[in-house]
């Protein structure tokens, strides 16, 4: 692996700089740490050796352990940092290093490989990694929320190769604004023209007199005719332009939706653990905020650019034409504008990437509070958020000042340039006048030509901004669809008709890849039996249902549903059969009718009503001021908890699943409630597979069996009679829940 190479050669480097006594063929693997066993910051390597383990730190070797004396690595978090350790076959535990937790992942992930190595003397050089967070190219860490583009490396010419790709279905509307680029230069190169003649055979014409008195009527029409011909040419170049920025208006609205469209599917079939490490407001800002800036990019300053190159090779040629030492005139103080750009650009592309997690982190905090909204007025927290989120815009703010500043002090040097290439072409047309090769006509010609490209260039001071605030928002948007899922549907998946059988062999997970949440766990569920979820909080529960639900897929072992594994059958399908209650009960702004609908699409309004009906909505809704077309608002908030869980139920009930997952779902609801639900739910799970979390465990006495885990597996499994004669776990947590309920009613 090419990161495997960089990482692994840049920490051998160091080692060489500290001139350690380990050759570099010994070392079968090493990872750097960043904190001693006394919380110090140090600059620290750990080298894994065929005999021995080596601490090094600040260019000393600090320790070294024999192999054969040690029992296991193991990977423990302490309090904001984590550690490595070894146990010793004697007994004792030493702490062999710490490091803060940026390094959780590479720890946890290495002393796996180095456990690996103890026991079967293997290590796979393709494993033999830092987790991949650093630039392979360059060595760069990542940043936070950047995902996995490093913008010291990115090739802004492959980026934008690759926006075109998706701007190629509207080409011929590219093509079409293309010309009217054309003709519109066309018509700007004709008006300097137009003027000389007025200038040069009317206006600065010492025989006019004699003309007039000629043939004064002739000399007339022809100053009309050259009006009318300026005139006319003005206006054809305003329609001509309008043409044109409506057609590129089109194509950026084209390709922003285009670009929308992809963003949001890629979002959808990101798996849970991708969308977990990204925030809400950050994933709304690459769909609305990124996605815009592309298009105002598209809108305004491709077009600009576009006709300034063109505009640059027409007056190029009109000037050689008339007076090749013009245009180097006109060339010489180009230098003097483009350098302080470009310098500008390298400088602040950082800066502008900055800005954006600045506001992505603004987005986020607002979304937070509005959310949560309930709970802020409930604390009482309104003024503890509003600093809190002062402070996230001041930063905002100051980072954009920084940025405007900086652009702010390279104007000057821009307009200076161009100030000089100004004088330069006054004074050699000036001369040229005075020395009688030049009319005022052709000078002032030449003039406008030079100020057809000066004018122009001066807005090109804006391009530097322009560029990184695209540059940046291309590299998120990119960055979100490159993203590879965990879970894929494999090529050849299976559309299958689910009975309900469902199996655990050997089933272990961990959602960092280093702490295990289940882990070698053995169930089976038979078709139609109805199985209690019962343990601690945080013993894995919620995650074997999410497995089910394949939301995430095991590390080690199988999951089978009616013996085929889970992954051979496409996600669409599996989960078309699910139904689920979840514990945080998720409803969608609208109508009450609109989020039952949306477990079924094609159901009929008997159906929906027979769904609440069976889950106790129907009377409540019934009683709603317009029943099943009452706006229940973002998240259901008008409704209770228990309304919404209701409605939840009948949502899952709807869909008629062959397995029905319930995660707490009658939690929120009162006895009664609670009640007349069990009742129906006993009608609903014949001859349907179910699995329940239950917080009251009462609710679980008709479950045809009960799993109780802890220790990250399954320690108990019976009925609820069987399990309460056993006198294990599941009875200290009835007992103890009883005990709870004798003294709330005290």
């Amino acid at each position: 692996m090419e990161n495997t190479t960089f990482y692994r050669q840049q920490l051998v480097n160091k080692l060489i700089s500290w001139s350690c006594p380990v050759k570099q063929e010994d070392i079968v693997s090493l990872f750097d740490y960043d904190m001693s066993k006394d919380m110090i910051p140090t600059d620290g390597i750990v080298l894994l050796t065929d005999k021995k383990v080596i601490l090094m730190a600040d260019g000393n070797m600090q320790h070294e352990i024999e192999l054969s004396g040690i029992d296991k690595f193991v990977f423990r978090h302490d309090v904001g940092s984590v550690a490595v350790e070894c146990d010793i076959k004697e007994g004792e535990t030493i702490v062999l290093c710490r490091a803060t937790m940026s390094h959780s992942k590479l720890l946890g992930h290495m002393t796996k490989k180095f456990n690996v190595y103890l026991e079967k003397k293997e290590f796979s050089e393709d494993e033999n990694t830092s987790p991949d967070d650093r630039c392979p190219i360059c060595g760069t860490p990542y940043k936070k929320r950047h995902g996995k583009i490093c913008t010291n490396c990115v090739s802004k010419k492959k980026l934008f190769a690759r926006l075109w790709e998706i701007m190629r279905p509207h080409k011929w509307m590219l093509l079409a604004g293309s010309l009217f680029f054309v003709f519109s230069l066309l018509i700007s190169l004709i008006n300097p023209y137009i003027n000389k003649i007025l200038v040069d055979n009317y206006v600065n014409n010492p025989e006019i007199k004699s003309l007039i008195e000629d043939d004064k009527t002739k000399v007339f029409i022809g100053f009309l005719l050259a009006l009318l011909l300026t005139l006319g040419s003005s206006i054809l170049g305003y329609l001509i332009n309008l043409a044109r920025n409506l057609i590129m208006m089109k194509v950026g609205a084209g390709t922003i939706l285009d670009l929308r469209k992809m963003v949001f599917n890629k979002i959808q079939m990101l798996s849970m653990s991708g969308l977990s490490k990204k925030t809400t407001g950050e994933l709304t800002q690459r769909v609305i905020s990124d996605t815009q800036e592309v298009q105002n990019f598209i809108n305004s300053q491709i077009p600009n650019v576009l006709g300034l190159i063109l505009q640059l090779i027409g007056v190029s040629v009109m000037l050689i034409i008339y007076d090749w030492r013009l245009l180097i005139v006109f060339l010489l103080p180009l230098p003097l504008t483009i350098i302080p750009m470009r310098i500008f650009h390298r400088f602040s592309r950082k800066i502008y990437s900055r800005q954006w997690q600045a506001s992505s982190k603004c987005n986020t905090i607002l979304h937070d509070i509005f959310s949560g909204i309930r709970v802020v007025k409930a604390f009482g927290t309104e003024e503890k958020e509003t600093v809190r989120y002062d402070a996230a815009a001041r930063r905002v703010r100051d980072l954009s000042i920084r940025n405007e500043t900086r652009y702010a002090l390279l104007v000057p040097f821009i307009r200076f340039g161009l100030m000089i290439g100004n004088f330069m072409v006054l004074y050699y047309t000036g001369v040229k006048i005075l020395d009688g090769f030049m009319t005022v006509g052709e000078a002032s010609m030449l003039s406008s030509y030079v100020a057809m490209v000066y004018g122009p260039i001066n807005w090109l001071t804006n391009i530097p901004n322009a560029l990184n605030r695209v540059f940046t928002s291309v590299i998120r948007i990119f960055d979100i669809i490159d993203e590879k899922p965990d879970m894929i549907d494999k090529d050849k998946t299976v559309d299958k008709d689910i009975i309900g059988e469902i199996e655990f062999k050997n089933a272990t997970f961990s959602y960092d890849g280093v702490t295990d949440v289940l882990k070698n766990v053995n169930i089976k569920i038979r078709p139609g039996e109805m199985v209690g979820l019962v343990g601690k909080s945080g013993v894995g529960k919620s995650t074997l249902i999410n497995l089910v639900m394949r939301l995430y897929d095991v590390n080690d072992g199988s999951i089978y549903i009616d013996g085929t594994d889970i992954r051979d059958i496409s996600q669409h399908s599996l989960r078309s059969q699910i139904g689920v209650v979840l514990q945080e009960t998720i409803l969608f702004s609208g109508s009450v009718y609109d989020n039952l609908l949306y477990a079924k699409a094609d159901a009929s309004r008997e159906e929906i009503i027979n769904a609440a009906k069976t889950a106790g909505a129907h009377e409540f809704i019934m009683r709603l001021p317009d029943g099943y077309n009452t706006i229940i608002g973002e998240k259901g908030h008008t409704l209770s908890g228990g309304e919404r869980q209701r409605v939840a139920i009948a949502r899952a009930l709807l869909r008629n699943p062959r397995i029905l997952i319930l995660d707490e779902a009658t939690a929120s609801l009162d006895t009664e409630i609670e009640k007349q639900i069990q009742d129906s739910l006993q009608l609903l799970i014949k001859d349907r597979t179910t699995i329940a979390i239950a917080h009251r465990l009462s609710t679980l006495r008709n479950a045809d069996r009960i799993i109780v885990l802890d220790e990250k597996s399954v320690a108990e499994v019976g009925s609820h009679e069987e399990l309460m004669k056993q006198k294990g776990i599941y009875y200290g947590l009835v007992m103890a829940q009883r005990q709870m309920s004798k003294m709330s009613r005290q």
